[in-house]
Formats: C-alpha cells, sequence, structure tokens
C-alpha cells in the first residue's frame, strides 16, 4: 500500500468510527471514487419507487422495512480525503456524535445454529419440496455465516484496497451509515447502469469455479436452466414497461475465483427520471430470489430462517442526469466491532442437490474470507 493509500484508509476508518454516512467504491476498470454527506445522517426511503429523480449513493436492503429502509446518501464531498485531520473541510470534524460500537443489531441471525451445514440442510429440504411439486420454478436460498474479528486492528480500508487489487473484475464498495451499518463487498451483478436514453442490466446466473485459472467451456443443463430463468424474467419485466432491449448470448464471465453465465440486455428509457420504478420492476430479480416473483418472494421471507438485511439487495450510484452504475448487493459482509457477518446463496431448482449447492455457497463465502484473513498483509 502507497503512502497516500495508507493516509486514505486512515480517514475512512476514521469517518466510520464518527458514524458518518459515506461511501467508497470502484466500477471495474476505473479509479475509486468516494462520496460523503457533510453533516446529517442518510435520507432513509421506504419504497424503492421513491428513488425516482434522486441523486446520490444508495444502499437498498432484499426486503425494504422499517428496520431496514433504503439509505441515500447526499454527495456534499466528492473527493477522497488525504488524511486524517489535514486538508480536511472543516464540516467534517464538526463535533460528531460518539459512535455506538456496532452490534449484531441489523436484523441479522448471528446463532451458530444458523450457520451449520445441517441447519442448510434442513432449509435446502423445506425449499426443494415446492420446486418438485412444480409450485414454483425456481428458489434462491442462501445463508449467512459470523466470523469474530481476531484482530482489534482491523481496517476496513485497508481490505477495500486488498480487494480492489486481487478482484479486478468485480465492483468493490465500502459504505456506512448510522442506519445500516458498516457494509463492505465485491459483486459481479450489474442490476442497472447507463445514462440519459441508454440503458443496460444483466442476467447473470449459474456458478462454476475457474478451470485451473480460466473460465469453463461447458456447463450442464442446470446451470444453464438457471440462468435463462433470469433472463426470462428480465425480458418479461422490460417488455411490462414497453422496452424491446437488445440481447447477447449467455457467456462466461469471471468473479473473483468464480465464474457464471451472463447475458447483457442494452434499452433505452424515454424517461430517466423514472429509475426508481425500472429498479422495482427489476428487483428481486431470479438471481436472488427466484419464479414466479411475488410467491418465491414471499416464501424465503417465511421460510429462509433469517433476515438477509442488505444482502442480496441492490447498491452503487444513482445519477439520473449523468451516470448510474447500481449493482446486485451479493458476495458481501456487515462489519460489525466484533464480527464480520459473511452472506451468500445459490438457485435452486427441481434437480438441486444438498451437497453441490452447500459447496456452492461455501465457495462465493470465501470472496470475503480472503480479504479479512491477514488483513492489511
Amino acid at each position: 500500500m502507497t503512502p497516500d493509500e495508507s493516509r486514505i484508509c486512515n480517514t475512512i476508518d476514521h469517518l466510520i468510527k464518527q458514524d458518518r454516512s459515506f461511501a467508497l467504491w470502484r466500477i471495474p476498470g476505473e479509479s475509486p471514487r468516494f462520496a460523503m454527506q457533510a453533516s446529517g445522517s442518510a435520507r432513509l426511503l421506504y419504497n424503492i419507487e421513491a428513488l425516482d429523480g434522486e441523486s446520490g449513493f444508495v444502499i437498498a436492503p432484499f426486503h425494504v422495512s422499517k428496520q431496514h429502509p433504503i439509505a441515500l446518501i447526499r454527495p456534499d464531498i466528492r473527493e477522497l480525503p488525504l488524511d486524517e485531520g489535514k486538508n480536511i473541510p472543516c464540516a467534517w470534524n464538526c463535533n460528531p456524535m460518539p459512535m455506538e460500537p456496532q452490534s449484531h443489531a441489523y436484523g441479522t441471525d448471528v446463532s451458530c445454529k444458523g450457520n451449520l451445514k445441517e441447519d442448510y440442510s434442513r432449509r435446502f429440504h423445506s425449499f426443494i419440496e415446492p420446486l418438485r411439486r412444480k409450485q414454483f420454478e425456481k428458489l434462491v436460498l442462501s445463508r449467512s455465516q459470523t466470523i469474530p474479528a481476531g484482530k482489534a486492528d482491523f481496517s476496513p480500508a485497508a481490505t477495500f484496497h486488498k480487494a480492489i487489487r486481487r478482484y479486478r473484475y468485480s465492483y468493490v464498495y465500502l459504505c456506512h451509515t448510522p442506519a445500516t451499518g458498516t457494509w463492505f463487498g465485491c459483486t459481479p451483478e450489474i442490476i442497472l447502469s447507463g445514462e440519459k436514453g441508454e440503458w443496460h442490466t444483466v442476467a447473470l446466473a449459474g456458478t462454476q469455479p475457474l478451470q485451473n485459472g480460466e473460465l469453463p467451456t461447458e456447463w450442464d443443463d442446470k446451470n444453464r436452466e438457471e440462468q435463462e430463468y433470469v433472463a426470462f424474467y428480465i425480458r418479461k419485466q422490460l417488455q411490462a414497461l414497453g422496452i424491446r432491449p437488445t440481447e447477447t448470448a449467455p457467456a462466461p464471465v469471471r468473479a473473483g475465483e468464480l465464474s457464471h453465465l451472463k447475458s447483457d440486455f442494452r434499452f433505452s428509457l424515454p424517461d430517466h427520471k423514472k429509475l426508481g420504478d425500472l429498479l422495482k420492476q427489476l428487483h428481486p430479480t431470479p438471481a436472488v430470489c427466484g419464479l414466479p416473483k411475488e410467491e418465491t418472494y414471499r416464501f424465503i421471507r417465511e421460510n429462509e430462517g433469517y433476515d438477509r438485511s442488505y444482502y442480496s439487495g441492490f447498491i452503487g450510484w444513482l445519477a439520473p442526469d449523468e451516470k448510474s452504475d447500481l449493482y446486485v448487493n451479493l458476495r458481501c459482509m456487515n462489519i460489525l466491532s466484533d464480527a464480520f457477518v459473511l452472506y451468500a446463496g445459490g438457485g435452486i431448482l427441481a434437480s438441486s442437490e444438498t451437497e453441490s449447492e452447500w459447496q456452492e455457497t461455501e465457495a462465493k463465502m470465501k470472496t470475503m474470507k480472503r480479504l479479512i484473513i491477514d488483513n492489511g498483509q
């Protein structure tokens, strides 16, 4: 890490301790960006449509509720700080309220019971039965895992810099607000990006490990079917809005040490001020929920056994008059004062098997585990 990066890390970690609302993120192929509110907390919204016409950095949950609202950070400051005290605008140091220690307070199930393989297997069987009865076409089963913090000097900002070097093809972010706590992730999945008339979303599903560091060339029927469910959903949702997108054939892409199948959808929007309405149509996609959407959405909330919180929601820069870049919040963790809560999930079809799906969640969680082990080294 360079001296400038070290100074930035000290400042960013200090902002978390001050309980400031800010985001640091890196779009693949670009330089890191920063947005922060000079004072006050992020604006809280309670339905996705409320994002129409809004600008700022957004973190939205899987299910919007009073406990887990959408947080919109107003970008008063958009330049990366250089150090903890010098050359920082005075608004950054204006008598901040003491930060309460973060606890397991964001709707996360941190019990050991929820992390055991046996519990996952039990949940899996409750999910597979309605699929085999053809009640649903696809379900996504996820889980959380809590890892105690091993080092008192863990640096979220240093972890961000470690991630942007390691995961070049992923969207990497670090976000903190008083309402959401501290979230960090490296996600491969765009939910909506673009500007003015030209927009882009993707159907991303199916998972395989890289083969000797290379993208796999063969994909089984289960993975292809899973990806096609997401593509079908996106076509249907866009067409319901009168949008006729252009679409690419599924192709493998990298996501850390994993690969997924991706189709790109590009389209025009007659009114780019209505991005909240469009996000409402797209979220949650079958890549994180299932089909049919409303029925599986309800089933997951009632049967998954824990609250996903901001995992599998969406996150990123929203700017109707500029360029927006919003991603599905995958490969992420909630950073607490004494622990890390990691999340992962996978698509379940009637043909799915417990062991392979468990191993998929294990592989996905390694994206975060590789970063928190030997942090800063």
